[in-house]
């Protein structure tokens, strides 16, 4: 696959990722698309002027990114890595595709 197409491909993944805290897609798209979406996370991490526009840079849409900054950012700053999980769902009937959902990792609630 041609790089612009493969970025393409992963630009709009990791949107509809962001968009809908998940994706359901083939595991090799999954397991590629972790580590676009898990960068994407750890520069939303420091959230200033550059961090924004090297984020633009590498997807450009800016709802997208301004989710990527208000929620996931503040969600895993005191993670060191890991923001994702991929859970392998089995075979797609129509060609038998290893079929995988590739989502975030969910920080569990403070009970005090």
């Amino acid at each position: 696959m041609p790089l612009d197409r493969r970025k393409a491909l992963l630009r709009g993944l990791a949107a509809s990722m962001i968009i809908h805290d998940g994706i359901k897609t083939t595991e090799p798209r999954a397991k590629e698309l972790r580590r676009f979406v898990e960068r994407l996370v750890t520069i939303s991490k420091r959230d200033n002027v550059n961090a924004r526009r090297l984020a633009l840079k590498k997807l450009p849409n800016k709802l997208v990114v301004e989710k990527l900054f208000d929620i996931y950012g503040p969600r895993y700053q005191d993670r060191p890595g890991g923001y994702t999980r991929i859970i392998k769902l089995g075979l797609r009937h129509g060609d038998a595709a290893p079929m995988a959902r590739l989502e975030f990792v969910e920080e569990p609630e403070a009970t005090v």
